[in-house]
């Protein structure tokens, strides 16, 4: 559903597009103070917050999740299994499945960076006066709908 009834105009594109490409930014940088706070690369990283909501995952679901080709995701693997993050297992209703779940230091791991992740949040928004921010949130959720939509017409 397309809701312009008002001329866009250049100069919204472009601040719109400034506004998204600094937001992204600042997103990267923070992904990397993540990744040296916790000693993980950011692919490792991303895999761990995976984990979140599943007991077990496996590696081509882990590939489909983080978009990248399954060879990338076993030296991810590896990667957080010689860390002592996360270990393999036998699927015991089919032996030919390994699944992928986190180590009670995976588990532990994943807690502080979702505690850093939920602080640093707070921060943010605390920032903010509560109409601001009860404002952005429904204008991030338009957002996120928007793009969604549009993602829709990409595919």
């Amino acid at each position: 559903m397309n809701y312009s009834f008002e001329k866009i105009t250049a100069n919204q594109v472009q601040q719109f597009q400034a506004l998204i490409t600094k937001l992204y930014q600042c997103c990267s940088e923070r992904m990397q103070y993540q990744s040296d706070r916790f000693g993980l690369p950011d692919a490792e990283l991303r895999c761990l917050m995976l984990f979140g909501d599943e007991r077990y995952l496996t590696a081509s679901g882990i590939a489909y999740k983080l978009n990248v080709v399954k060879s990338r995701v076993t030296r991810i693997i590896n990667g957080l299994e010689q860390k002592g993050l996360i270990q393999r297992v036998k699927d015991p209703k089919d032996s030919r499945v390994t699944l992928l779940r986190l180590t009670p230091n995976g588990t532990k791991r994943l807690e502080e960076i979702k505690t850093f992740i939920s602080d640093l949040h707070y921060e943010i928004l605390s920032h903010m006066a509560p109409p601001q921010r009860r404002a952005l949130l429904d204008d991030l959720d338009l957002l996120k709908n928007s793009m969604e939509a549009v993602k829709e017409l990409m595919v």
